[in-house]
C-alpha cells in the first residue's frame, strides 16, 4: 500500500513527509524534527529533478535522506550550541548562583560541616570551625553543598 502510495505520489512523496515533519515540529517543538523534515524536503527537490533518472531508485533516496537527516541535526546542534546565550547563565545552577552571599551560621561547624538559612532554603555548608551566630560568606558550590568562610 505504502509502495503503491509512493509510486502513485512520485517525487511529492517527500515533500509532503518533510511538511508533516516542519508541521510535528511546531505541535512538539523540540527543535529536531525540523532538520529531519529539512532532509526530506532536499530529497525532494532532488527527485523532482532527477525522478526520471535511472540511478535515483528508493534505496539512493532513502540513504540519502538517512545521510542529510544526520548531517542537518548534527550541523542544526552545533549551530544552535554556539548560538545559546543567556541573561540568566545561573538559572539553573542555584548552588553557584549563592557564590558571594552572606549568611548567618543556624548550626556550628564542627569537623568541617554546618548549616546556613539563605532565602527559604536550609543549606549544608563546609568550612572551618565556627560557632553558630557567625556571619560566614558563601565562596564556592559543589552540588548542595556549599564552601563557607567567616565574613
Amino acid at each position: 500500500m505504502l509502495q503503491s502510495l509512493a509510486s502513485n505520489l512520485g517525487p511529492w512523496t517527500w515533500w509532503i513527509i518533510g511538511i508533516l515533519l516542519l508541521a510535528a515540529e511546531l505541535v512538539a517543538p523540540g527543535v529536531f524534527l525540523i532538520w529531519i523534515g529539512l532532509a526530506a524536503i532536499v530529497v525532494g527537490a532532488l527527485s523532482l529533478l532527477l525522478w526520471e533518472a535511472a540511478f535515483w531508485s528508493w534505496q539512493l533516496q532513502l540513504v540519502l535522506f538517512a545521510a542529510l537527516a544526520i548531517a542537518l541535526a548534527l550541523a542544526g546542534r552545533r549551530f544552535y550550541a554556539r548560538n545559546e546565550t543567556t541573561d540568566e547563565p545561573l538559572l539553573n545552577r542555584r548552588g553557584a548562583s549563592l557564590i558571594g552571599r552572606t549568611a548567618t551560621l543556624h548550626e556550628p561547624i564542627r569537623e568541617g560541616r554546618g548549616r546556613i538559612r539563605l532565602d527559604d532554603t536550609w543549606w549544608p555548608v563546609e568550612g572551618p570551625d565556627l560557632a553558630a551566630g557567625t556571619r560566614v560568606k558563601v565562596v564556592s558550590a559543589q552540588g548542595r553543598d556549599l564552601k563557607v568562610d567567616a565574613a
